[in-house]
């Protein structure tokens, strides 16, 4: 009985041990961690935008949604879910972009921490999306350049937002 119990002990030790810690998404990333509001341009057209940025998953995820409305038409709107997480190599991001376009536009997304913030590509079939997150302090930019197939280049969106008080939590119902 001792024997078996020792057995036991040592195989839940040795499971025990060889689980890894919980991920964390890149210090770059977490960096997006609040809220944010600001203004821009997509395709040319002025927009307003809000952020909110939030870890989950025991810190190894950060989401982020966002939601946009142009200047012009407030009728004219816009949202998207992002995720963002470390990938397995040193400095490497990965997420997953969603929004209100739908599940066909999804897409996953690649990249990599940079000297300021870091950058992540999404390819679609018309082009790679990608998108360049600049955090300084209370201040964020967010630009996002569409390359097509042959290498070439051409301003998508550009974001200049200052970090504000998050609301509230609305209490579960």
């Amino acid at each position: 009985m001792m024997k078996r119990m020792l057995v036991a002990v040592a195989v839940l030790m040795a499971s025990t041990a060889a689980a890894e810690e919980p991920a964390r998404a890149p210090d770059a990333v977490r960096q997006l961690e609040g809220c944010w509001t600001g203004r821009g341009e997509v395709m040319g057209k002025p927009v307003t935008i809000a952020v909110e940025a939030r870890p989950v998953a025991l810190g190894a995820i950060l989401t982020l949604d966002a939601s946009s409305v142009a200047v012009a038409d407030p009728s004219d709107r816009y949202a998207a879910h992002l995720v963002f997480g470390g990938g397995k190599g040193a400095g490497e991001v990965i997420g997953f972009w969603s929004d209100s376009f739908g599940g066909s536009m999804t897409a996953t997304g690649t990249g990599s921490v940079q000297p300021a913030g870091f950058d992540i590509s999404y390819p679609y079939s018309d082009a790679e999306f990608v998108n360049r997150w600049r955090p300084a302090g209370e201040q964020l930019g967010w630009t996002i350049i569409a390359r097509d197939a042959k290498g070439g280049e051409q301003p998508f969106a550009s974001y200049a937002l200052r970090r504000v008080r998050c609301a509230p939590a609305k209490p579960p119902q």
